[in-house]
């Protein structure tokens, strides 16, 4: 018997609860699942337990009394305060990066730093820590206008806008309003790029690195790619710009020359690295880099891997991520994001939600859900579910996300209509 810690309580963590719980029982390998904390679609596949995600030290006694063979950390947060230095010291096997190399995630203007010695195509760039020069500088440039909170902002913290009124607002917003608290200390502002973005995640360690297929998440919450930046509406693969000739682009230009630079600069790194990139006439270049499997893409990426997630997890940790093959389907796979109305700004919380027994041809992964003292479940954040199908073609999948989204039903339900549904330009 196995058990495994997954931390995080969104539809990233469904989506590897599932997948974990799939995996076993095509190997026969015997696992039991934990989540902390965990939400109402992982309490049918896994143990929840009632602790936060970053109550670090509140999980390093769970996992020890538990005697947990293997944590597996979701969100940033807790990789950023550093929760796999804390259970590597007391012997502990966990799957994520370390506090330093965490930092890739944790601030943009190192990983900006690291990714420039590297030679990684990259878009021009400026970091500032004082408003008014921040100001001056974001005059002198032509829109349209990138901003972003150097810190971690929950997919928030970035503005694109080709209104100098709404860039100057964005600016101020992070940096003497401190909407992003802390994250907003350093602001990134960086030239716009126009072209296609797609999302590529990485397993790596110090042997080496292995990719998932590319990935492409709808960021703006209308459809269009309109209105303000959400963490994701929706995503799906395959992704017709990602060619040969540019994904091998992406594995030598973009991991090839990052993860050695990290080993030039000390920094070892075990874990998924996630790439979110421009692809302009077939040059990617690098937009951001998360330390984490990303949400939604996670939703889509564990859908069509074949290979099991707690083997290529495990060979991670043991430095042999490079022995092993990385197998995905053929298909295409969809995930259509159903949240709030109102979000990303204020939304209501609370609303009865229905249709969730009766889905055929596609499965509801779990953001933001609760259940009610009667037992009922109800919304309880902007992103509420994820709704993922696959098929033999983007069209069919598309088909069967949609066709089970109009039998989920709760007040104020929003979603985009469009995901996978064009090639699109879009910048991050």
């Amino acid at each position: 018997m196995v058990k495994v810690l997954v931390i995080g309580s969104g539809g990233r963590e469904h989506a590897m609860v599932r997948k974990l719980a799939q995996d076993q029982k095509r190997s026969g390998r015997s696992l039991e699942l934990f989540a902390a904390p965990g939400n109402p679609g992982i309490e049918a596949l896994a143990t929840c337990v009632a602790i936060g995600a970053e109550d670090v030290q509140g999980l390093l006694h769970f996992a020890k009394s538990e005697g947990i063979d293997l944590t597996v950390v979701g969100p940033e947060a807790p990789l950023a305060m550093g929760i796999v230095d804390l259970f590597e010291a007391e012997g502990l096997r966990i799957f994520g990066p370390n506090q330093k190399a965490a930092q890739i995630e944790a601030s943009k203007a190192f990983t900006r730093n690291i990714a420039e010695l590297a030679g990684v195509p990259s878009p021009a760039y400026r970091v500032f820590t004082d408003h008014d020069e921040a100001l001056l500088y974001l005059h002198s440039l032509a829109g349209p206008w990138v901003i972003k909170a150097d810190g971690l902002a929950a997919g928030k913290g970035v503005t694109v806008t080709d209104d100098l009124l709404e860039a100057e607002t964005a600016l101020a917003q992070i940096m003497k309003d401190k909407a992003f608290g802390e994250a907003g200390n350093q602001v990134v502002i960086e030239e716009f790029l126009q072209g296609e973005e797609i999302s590529v995640l990485a397993l790596v360690d110090e042997s080496g690195f292995q990719l998932f297929p590319a990935i492409q998440d709808h960021k703006q919450v209308g459809e269009g790619d309109t209105g303000p930046n959400t963490g994701g509406m929706g995503t799906f693969s395959p992704v017709p710009v990602a060619t040969k000739g540019v994904m091998d682009k992406v594995r030598d230009e973009i991991f090839g020359r990052m993860t050695r630079q990290l080993k030039a600069q000390g920094i070892s790194y075990r874990g998924v690295l996630f790439a979110g990139l421009m692809i302009k006439e077939e040059q990617p270049y690098l937009i951001e880099f998360n330390v984490r499997f990303g949400d939604p893409e996670t939703q889509v990426g564990l859908e069509l891997l074949e290979t099991d997630l707690l083997l290529a997890m495990e060979a991670v940790l043991d430095d042999r991520i490079s022995e092993v093959s990385l197998d995905f389907s053929s298909d295409a796979a969809v995930c259509v994001v159903l949240a709030a109305g109102g979000y990303p700004g204020s939304y209501h919380k609370g609303d009865p939600i229905t249709g969730l027994d009766e889905l055929s041809g596609a499965y509801a992964l779990h953001a933001g859900t609760a259940k009610n003292p009667a037992g009922q479940m109800v919304t309880n954040g902007g992103r509420v579910l994820g709704v993922v199908a696959r098929g033999a073609t983007l069209d069919e999948a598309r088909a069967q996300a949609y066709h089970a989204i109009e039998g989920i039903n709760f007040k104020g339900k929003i979603y985009r209509r469009d995901i996978g549904a064009r090639h699109r330009g879009v910048i991050s």
